[in-house]
């Protein structure tokens, strides 16, 4: 081939000859792992159907425990029920037993409590037979003894009655002659110009109490006087009113009271019943008829209303409520008017600024007291009656009093409404 040398080599015996022995070898060695891998598969196989079944004999025996687990459970049950069944039953019997118990001693008890209310019951009726059988004993005693004394006052009231017609007939005889005598008095006293005593017939006396709305268990007052003497006002003070209040007495300058006015009080506790009597002055009847025309008789109690000096109707209604046995009082009201009155008298000029005004007010009050008291003493004697207290008030203050208020100025409002309070007590 063209100029060059074509060289033939020799194969490599040996190394062939190696590499067959190396086949023959990996084939020896992978045969013999095949079979060690085939029995160790066998092994395998053989273990795991060892522990197939003994997995399958275990699951028998738990299978067979649990049967067993479950049918000792569900024996256990069937005996818990019939214990509670038996223990219920019980229960129920012992229930039974125990109601059944009591209901005998409840019978038991009320038969029991029925016998002794039976018992209680017969013991009453026996004593109260006896004691019915000794009252009835006592009864008819005392009926014999009643009936005795019956006979013995029946003859006593018949005497009695037979000396009281005697006394009687005596006592006509004599008020005959002393009402002849009292006439003749009276018309001689009557022609000599001197007041007589007139004593109110009974009829007069109810017919006066009607008029007034005499009630019992209240305290009829009177509050009289001369005209203009501040009756009216003091009304109104004694129930708590002003003189502009639509249910306070009339008031004014001359005299408004022309019948005897009747005011109840406003406090619904107090049982005082007030009496606005017309002045004397007003009416054409001579003073000392006065007290029997207004029907003073039938009060319970006068208050007699005076300026500084007596009237001749003061005197009359002051000796007539004491020969009735009527309590008066004697009462100046006004009282601050006439303190100012004379504190002006004794200089006192509100014009110059009211300085030492207090001062000047207790000199006044002192001087009006004293000279109430003097004059008002004076007065009782001239008149031949007994020194009795007189009462110095202020119709401002008196209300304020009643109403619940202290007043800064006070003279005898309070010993006033104390004093009526006492006398209203013992005739109450």
């Amino acid at each position: 081939m063209g100029g060059g040398h074509s060289h033939h080599q020799e194969p490599d015996w040996g190394a062939i000859h190696a590499q067959q022995e190396a086949e023959a070898r990996a084939r020896a060695a992978a045969e013999a792992a095949r079979q060690e891998a085939e029995r160790a598969a066998q092994a395998a196989r053989a273990e795991a159907e060892r522990l197939m079944r003994e997995a399958e004999q275990a699951r028998r025996r738990f299978e067979a425990e649990q049967a067993e687990a479950a049918r000792r459970a569900q024996a256990a049950r069937e005996a818990a029920e019939r214990q509670r069944r038996e223990r219920e039953q019980a229960e129920q019997a012992a229930r039974a037993a125990r109601e059944a118990a009591e209901a005998w001693a409840r019978e038991e008890r009320q038969r029991a409590k029925r016998l002794a209310r039976e018992a209680e019951e017969e013991r009453r009726r026996q004593r109260a037979a006896e004691e019915a059988a000794r009252q009835a004993a006592i009864a008819a005693q005392q009926e014999q003894e009643r009936q005795q004394r019956v006979r013995e006052e029946e003859n006593k009231r018949l005497q009695a009655e037979r000396e009281a017609a005697e006394r009687a007939a005596q006592k006509a005889v004599e008020e005959a002659r002393q009402a002849q005598a009292a006439r003749e008095e009276a018309e001689r006293q009557l022609r000599d110009g001197t007041r007589p005593v007139v004593v109110p017939t009974p009829e007069e006396y109810s017919a006066f109490r009607a008029k007034i709305q005499h009630t019992r268990g209240f305290f009829h007052v009177a509050v009289s006087g001369i005209a203009g003497s501040g009756k009216s006002s003091l009304v109104n003070a004694f129930r708590g009113k002003h003189n502009m209040d639509l249910d306070a007495a009339a008031v004014g300058v001359n005299e408004t009271t022309l019948v005897v006015a009747k005011y109840s009080d406003p406090n619904p506790s107090s049982r005082f019943v007030w009496y606005d009597v017309p002045g004397a002055g007003t009416l054409k009847v001579p003073d000392w008829k006065y007290f029997n025309d207004q029907g003073l008789f039938v009060f319970d109690c006068i208050i007699v209303v005076v300026n500084n000096r007596f009237t001749a109707t003061d005197i009359a209604i002051l000796s007539n409520a004491r020969r009735f046995g009527i309590p008066a009082f004697i009462v100046r009201s006004k009282a601050d008017q006439h303190i100012r009155n004379i504190m002006k008298d004794i200089g006192y000029n509100s014009d110059d600024g009211g300085g030492n005004k207090a001062s000047y007010f207790v000199r006044a009050r002192d001087q009006y007291v004293a000279e109430t008291i003097r004059s008002i003493r004076t007065n009782l004697q001239e008149a031949n009656l007994p020194d009795q207290p007189v009462y110095l008030v202020s119709n401002v203050a008196l209300q304020a009093t009643v109403t619940g208020k202290t007043p800064k100025k006070m003279l005898d409002e309070v010993k006033l409404l104390t004093d009526l309070t006492g006398v209203a007590q013992r005739v109450l």
